[in-house]
């Protein structure tokens, strides 16, 4: 009988049709494969029957979280393959593969059932969010699905993010650091912004508090921030305390649904808007119009997708909702630009950051990769394994076109319409303004 390995390059290239561009390793030693290519490590048969009981994405996920699957060699290569033979093969090759009457995809599941070993399939890993109940986007459903996200622990987010400990798009210039290129992210926002001493900023899921500090020191802001992690807060205000900015920083665990103490002069929201969910946009939309005071600008920093044909066709990513962000939903530029407006706003200017995401989730890789023994004691191997393929995944969709990142700028207007808006646009390109480092 052949070994595990050849088998599995023979089933998987009768079911693609094609040659496969990585190497398999198997459990029993075997290897099968384009020699120097990035090599596929199946360490466990179990990865077989998490296949077979959840086919596609989501069975391969927990597979590679649990550690029973393993790339060797560029991570990003393997990944670029995998996409290509799997989920980037276009309309026709995936009518052809996905239908259960295929033959092909009947006689790969008989061979994988065969190598799979004995049933029941193992549970999912404890890094799996469990199903939730109810209604998408409630104020509880909304916490837990961030506290997921975000309370994974700060000592292993420093070790991802770095000092500037911003988890948001950098904005690169040729040869600079990933701090660097984080400060001058922050800087164009507060550009953006026109902030002048003295102007009230809210920060919409202000994060571990970097858009507040650099806002407040730079430009002689008066912050509030919210965030719905507990563990955010905490350093947030740790930082802001270091720093001698308590007098003008506020830290507050709150929904942005409860904020009552407009108007503000500038509104950021930086990579929060992603968690909304379509179900709420408007809402998110309304409240934020009405916090702001006329003539004030909100500054919205958010990855979108690319539009379906069939918007209702739509679905979150099964990854991504098990293991990253749960409930997360994106949209396309096209309909945030709409919902903005509907609610009132005047869209003065949008910039599309792109490529500056995938450069920033290469360096976020790197740093984990860097200190991996570090960040595996900080939360655990299966969390650290997440971040890594989401991280890694997720610049490859940037680079690729899947998804983008865009910062809109719009505007409350006067009640006459005016905006208080330069004549001439893109100012915030030309200097600094600020009243410090």
């Amino acid at each position: 009988m052949a070994d595990a390995a050849s088998r599995l390059t023979a089933l998987a290239e009768e079911l693609l049709s094609e040659p496969l561009r990585v190497r398999i390793r198997a459990w029993d030693g075997s290897e099968s494969g384009p020699p120097g290519a990035p090599v596929l490590v199946i360490r466990h048969r179990r990865a077989l029957r998490r296949l077979l009981w959840k086919p596609g994405e989501l069975g391969l996920a927990r597979a590679w979280v649990a550690g029973e699957i393993d790339i060797e060699g560029d991570l990003y290569e393997a990944l670029g393959h995998l996409a290509g033979l799997l989920w980037d093969r276009g309309a026709d090759a995936k009518d052809s593969v996905h239908p259960v009457r295929d033959p092909k995809v009947r006689a790969f599941a008989r061979g994988l059932l065969d190598l799979a070993g004995p049933w029941p399939p193992p549970a999912p890993p404890a890094e799996e969010v469990r199903r939730r109940t109810g209604p998408l986007h409630t104020r509880r459903r909304d916490k837990e699905a961030i506290s997921h996200h975000y309370d994974v622990g700060n000592d292993f987010y420093a070790l991802v993010l770095g000092p500037s400990m911003v988890y948001s798009c950098a904005y690169w210039q040729d040869g600079g650091t990933l701090e660097d290129a984080q400060r001058d992210k922050l800087d164009l926002v507060c550009r953006k912004l026109g902030l002048k001493e003295g102007d009230r900023l809210l920060d919409v899921g202000c994060g571990w508090g970097s858009m507040a500090i650099h806002a407040a020191r730079a430009y002689g802001a008066q912050v509030t921030g919210i965030t719905l992690s507990q563990e955010q807060a905490a350093h947030a205000r740790k930082r802001i305390a270091e720093e001698g900015l308590t007098d003008r920083i506020e830290i507050r665990v709150q929904d942005y649904r409860d904020v009552r103490d407009g108007p503000y002069d500038a509104i950021s929201s930086i990579g929060m808007a992603e968690h909304v969910g379509s179900v709420r946009y408007r809402e998110y939309a309304d409240d934020l119009y009405a916090l702001l005071k006329p003539g004030g600008r909100l500054l919205n920093h958010q990855i979108a997708r690319r539009p379906e044909k069939d918007e209702d066709a739509y679905r979150i990513d099964a990854f991504i909702d098990a293991y990253v962000f749960p409930d997360g939903e994106l949209a396309p530029l096209g309909r945030t630009l709409a919902t903005l407006e509907e609610a009132g706003f005047e869209a003065r200017d949008v910039e599309a950051l792109r490529e500056h995401y995938a450069l920033t989730l290469r360096r976020w890789v790197a740093n984990l990769e860097q200190h991996w023994e570090r960040a595996v004691r900080a939360t655990s191997p299966g969390r650290a394994r997440v971040w890594r393929l989401y991280m890694a995944a997720s610049a490859l969709s940037f680079e690729h076109n899947k998804i983008g990142v865009n910062q809109i700028l719009a505007v409350r207007p006067l009640d006459g319409g005016g905006s208080r808006m330069p004549l001439r646009a893109r100012t915030w390109t030309e200097s600094a303004g600020g009243t410090g480092a």
